[in-house]
């Protein structure tokens, strides 16, 4: 429907002193084609989470593996959100880099025989040591679980908050959100190093009790008796399923601000718009949304950078 108070698109120009805020301005008045939507964004979360109690960020380990994790640990020191959902590799990526793990620049154009010759994996345009992957990540993790109490069932959010404890590391999401007691929930556990180590233990130590419901009556718990929720939705899979699916339950999510690179045309649930969640119940009719294409190395720090403002504007 078109509106009947039209806004016209305005030609800007540049400055290179000038404000993130007055930067998302900028965008604000190009409006097309993805800048309305960035600028839009920002306006929905900041305007959703000034009184939400749940406030979620659902994100993909690819970009834990980028320097965009310092960001991601940034907005959960900050108590910009009160609850993670993510994938394995976070937790690998995170424990890999914050012991000691060096991440390189690399192409997404390199001769991947070379690259493994060399003893390196390539995620994209990054490289990452074999050694600092698997068996850091292998040997960090044993010696946590050599440590856990044997008499009670532990969640694995619970294993979490642990190693995060022992991380010490500022840019770290895991060290960030032990801090703050963040729930990490990452419903896929078993697809990463971190889960392959947990497996490999229970082979010797069977004493060791790990209970993942404990994470899904949390996860319950948290949605059930939100009285406002929101979501911050980066990439797509299992993460982002899990955020909605147990949105769905209290009667969807109150905003939604989704970031992506995937399409809706073959209905995965990754290129899904929050108009389909809608249809499900996970998020309200009710509800603001928008979503936002692009890289999330790119948007997101340009999304926290404008979202700390206009908060800290409205206190």
């Amino acid at each position: 429907m078109v509106s009947t108070k039209l806004e016209p698109v305005l030609d800007v120009e540049v400055e290179p002193s000038m404000t993130i805020s007055e930067l998302i301005r900028i965008y604000r008045n190009i409006h097309g084609f993805m800048a309305g939507h960035l600028a839009e964004a920002i306006g929905i979360l900041a305007e959703c989470m000034h009184n939400a109690d749940l406030r979620v960020i659902s994100f993909t380990a690819n970009i834990v593996a980028t320097g965009l994790r310092g960001v991601l640990a940034q907005v959960v020191r900050k108590e910009l959100f009160n609850l993670i959902v993510t994938t394995c590799g976070t937790v690998d990526h995170d424990i890999a880099r914050s012991t000691g793990g060096r991440y390189y620049r690399g192409s997404f154009y390199l001769d991947d025989t070379e690259v493994y010759e060399r003893g390196f994996h390539r995620l994209g345009n990054v490289l990452i040591p074999i050694q600092d992957y698997g068996p850091r990540i292998e040997k960090f993790v044993y010696r946590i679980l050599d440590s856990l109490d044997r008499k009670r069932a532990w969640g694995i959010y619970e294993i979490l908050w642990v190693i995060g404890k022992e991380l010490k590391d500022k840019h770290s999401i895991l060290d960030a959100a032990a801090e703050r007691e963040v729930p990490v929930i990452v419903p896929g556990y078993l697809d990463g190093a971190f889960g392959t180590a947990l497996f490999t233990y229970q082979q010797t130590h069977s004493d060791l009790r790990i209970d993942p419901f404990r994470d899904e009556e949390l996860m319950a718990d948290k949605f059930f008796r939100s009285k406002k929720a929101v979501a911050l939705i980066i990439g797509g899979g299992i993460s982002k399923h899990h955020t909605i699916w147990w949105a769905q339950f209290r009667g969807g999510l109150d905003c939604a601000v989704y970031i992506t690179t995937a399409n809706e045309y073959d209905g995965s649930l990754s290129g899904a718009h929050p108009r389909e969640a809608i249809s499900w119940g996970k998020l309200k009719k009710t509800g603001r949304h928008i979503v936002v294409y692009g890289d999330a190395t790119i948007l997101l720090p340009l999304i926290v950078a404008g979202l700390i403002d206009s908060l800290e504007r409205r206190r």
